[in-house]
């Protein structure tokens, strides 16, 4: 059993309520939340979405992207 470190703290993300109904390529609204400033999908384990809401998370932001609604890469990485 590990011992209580009280200068260790968790970070905690802040959880964002997704309907699966509101996933959408045109919803460029909710997908920012879920790239990083780079222009990287963040990965499930920090955003607390479903596998399912994770998998439709990509594929509307690959859309998005392509559609160009949104950004291969961010310009500040230049």
């Amino acid at each position: 059993m590990k011992k209580y470190n009280p200068r260790r703290r968790r970070r905690r993300k802040k959880r964002i309520k997704v309907k699966t109904k509101n996933i959408n390529y045109k919803n460029i609204t909710l997908l920012r939340h879920f790239i990083s400033p780079n222009g990287k999908i963040i990965p499930r384990r920090l955003t607390k979405v479903t596998a399912k809401q994770q998998r439709k998370l990509c594929n509307s932001i690959k859309r998005a992207r392509v559609v160009a609604f949104l950004p291969f890469i961010s310009m500040s990485s230049f």
